[in-house]
């Protein structure tokens, strides 16, 4: 593989990515519409003192004045409460108590002095009180069931012996269910939110210790090294003028000592880059659908090794990459089957008609990262782990990459490089 492939191969976790955050703005702005109650949701109810209106201008109330100041300052107390409740400034002060005890003095005023369907303020009384947070556990449900108690007696009281006691219940069990269902889909949400932002904020530790870990790594790795590579250069410049073999000899272990560093950074950027075979399929989607082609992916079976996963990753990137460059195609197929002993991996264009592609060593498809991950080299490594890689024409036109891998197997060029580096130490 060269510069170039190179290059796209760098940009396309890039774009992934990219669409990563996307997809995730995307989650946060249906988390936004669809993150539970706001203060919006309980205005509605206030419908339920269209009775207590009606009263109002039937002249049930005694004076209108009276009676619809009433209902004026309940209504102002109630969206008071709500919205201090919500309000991320106020929720946790005593705004909402103080508002919710003001509300409750005109409940108990205007049920005990009109009666009628002006009771009906009780359950919207149990409902605001359901949403402030400082009311939240044993305090709601001690208030809930002295307030539900009240206004079923008030209920009964104001409609007379000749009621048949079902209003008064009534009443009371819907004071009761309005304020515990209220708290309990408010906790809930609340509860969801707190674990979304630990999530998140989980995630981003988790990227930090891999971020901190691989920095570290390369500074074990190069501290070292560099500092040996500039005392034989600096032994060198001095040797040069006077004893030629000596600094040759200087020479050569900076090559040396730069070879061995070479191996190493190789095998942690490889470990570092090589991630799962969904993390290839997904980059390798997103470079063809960037190249103009339609990407049909398929994977199927029970999950593989870690090495398996590594070297068909490595596959998935190569093929792809010669596809985009090379074949002209508007629709590439890449298909995982895993059996329980073998995983067949195909990759599938209708590019232009069959003819050799250059994927040999030394080739512009070559890449020498890895022990050289162009199509031959890695048949050569997929042989070295037991597995086949076979490239031809596919029919009269398009092109395929056939790779069959046991299930569990390991790296060769991995335990290749721990070797090399063993012996180098």
């Amino acid at each position: 593989m060269d510069v170039t492939s190179w290059m796209k191969w760098a940009e396309s976790p890039t774009k992934a990515e990219e669409r990563a955050c996307r997809t995730a703005e995307r989650a946060r702005e249906r988390a936004e519409v669809g993150k539970g109650p706001g203060k919006y949701t309980f205005l509605p109810w206030l419908i339920m003192g269209v009775g207590a209106f009606s009263n109002i201008l039937q002249g049930k109330a005694g004076n209108p004045w009276i009676g619809g100041l009433a209902l004026l300052a309940f209504n102002s107390l109630y969206i008071f409460v709500v919205f201090a409740a919500f309000d991320p400034r106020r929720k946790d002060t005593t705004a909402p108590l103080l508002g919710l005890a003001g509300l409750t003095a005109v409940t108990f005023a205007v049920a005990v002095g009109y009666g009628d369907t002006w009771t009906m303020f009780f359950p919207l009384l149990s409902l605001a009180s359901g949403t402030v947070r400082q009311l939240r556990g044993k305090p709601l449900a001690l208030w809930l069931i002295a307030l539900s108690g009240a206004a079923g007696w008030i209920t009964g009281w104001k409609h007379g012996a000749g009621s048949d006691g079902w209003s008064a219940w009534g009443v009371g069990y819907g004071t009761f269910v309005s304020g515990m269902v209220t708290a309990a889909v408010l906790s809930l949400f609340d509860t969801v939110r707190q674990l979304d932002a630990t999530r998140q904020e989980l995630a981003r530790t988790a990227v930090e210790k891999e971020r901190l870990r691989f920095s570290r790594d390369l500074h074990d790795l190069l501290g070292h090294t560099l500092s040996v590579i500039v005392v034989k250069a600096e032994a060198v410049r001095r040797l040069a003028s006077r004893d030629l073999d000596a600094a040759l000899g200087q020479a050569a272990d900076i090559e040396a000592v730069g070879r061995q560093a070479l191996t190493e950074i190789r095998e942690a950027v490889t470990g570092y880059r090589e991630g799962s075979l969904s993390t290839e399929l997904e980059r390798a989607r997103s470079v063809l659908e960037a190249a103009g082609m339609e990407p049909v992916v398929r994977q199927s079976g029970p999950p593989l090794a870690p090495q398996a996963e590594a070297l068909l990753g490595w596959v998935v990137r190569e093929t792809v990459t010669n596809t985009v460059r090379h074949s002209g195609a508007s629709r590439c197929e890449i298909e995982v089957r895993a059996a329980d002993d073998r995983v067949r991996l195909t990759v599938t264009d209708d590019g232009r008609a069959p003819g050799p592609r250059p994927v040999g060593p030394g080739g512009p498809h070559e890449e020498n990262v890895g022990g050289g991950n162009g199509l031959k080299g890695l048949a050569e490594r997929l042989a070295a782990a037991g597995g086949t890689l076979d490239s031809g024409p596919d029919g009269r036109r398009g092109f395929r990459v056939v790779t069959e891998l046991p299930v569990d197997t390991e790296d060769p060029m991995r335990t290749h490089v721990g070797t090399v580096e063993g012996a180098g130490r």
